[in-house]
C-alpha cells in the first residue's frame, strides 16, 4: 500500500490536492434483493486474460474477463513504484474476487455471476474513463446485470 510518509514531497502535495467528491446517501438505483441479483465484477487492478493487449499508463480502455477464465490465465499490467502486488500474486481473489462470487451464488447468497467481468487501468483520471465507463454500463445492463462489485485497487 501506498504510504503518504514515504513518498516524495511533489508526489505527497498532488495526492492531498486531488479533489474527492461526496455523495449523498441516496441511491441510484435499487437493484432486486441480493438473493436474485446478477452481479459483475468492475476492477481497477489493470488485470487481463494472459494473450489482451496490455494496459498502457493512463489507459482510459477497458479489458473483458469472461466468468469462465482461469486464475492462472489473469495477468496484471499495473506498474508503479506504489503499487504493492503481493497480494495479487497469491490469491487472484484480492483484486478479482470471482471464485468469491461463484461460491456466493451457489449457496444462494447471490442470484447469479454475470458471463463477463471488466478491468480498467488503475491510476487514471475518472474523467478520462467516463466515455469507455458509459458504454460498459450499457452492455451490462443489456446483459441483465443488477449490481456491480467494484473492486478499486
Amino acid at each position: 500500500m501506498a504510504r503518504l510518509d514515504r513518498m516524495t514531497d511533489g508526489e505527497k502535495k498532488y495526492l492531498l490536492s486531488l479533489p474527492c467528491p461526496t455523495f449523498g446517501a441516496t441511491p441510484w438505483a435499487v437493484p432486486p434483493s441480493l438473493n436474485k441479483c446478477r452481479i459483475s465484477i468492475v476492477s481497477s487492478a489493470g488485470i487481463h486474460r494472459r494473450g489482451d493487449r496490455p494496459f498502457e499508463p493512463g489507459a482510459s480502455d477497458y479489458r473483458i474477463i469472461p466468468g469462465s477464465a482461469e486464475p492462472n490465465d489473469i495477468v496484471m499490467s499495473h506498474v508503479s513504484t506504489n503499487f504493492d502486488r503481493t497480494g495479487f500474486q497469491q490469491d487472484l481473489n484480492v483484486t478479482f474476487p470471482l471464485e468469491r462470487l461463484k461460491e456466493l451464488a451457489e449457496k444462494g447468497i447471490i442470484g447469479s455471476v454475470a458471463n463477463y467481468h471488466y478491468a480498467f487501468m488503475g491510476a487514471t483520471e475518472p474523467q478520462k474513463m467516463e466515455r469507455a465507463a458509459r458504454s460498459l454500463a450499457g452492455i451490462m445492463k443489456n446483459d441483465g446485470v443488477d449490481a456491480i462489485l467494484l473492486v478499486p485497487v
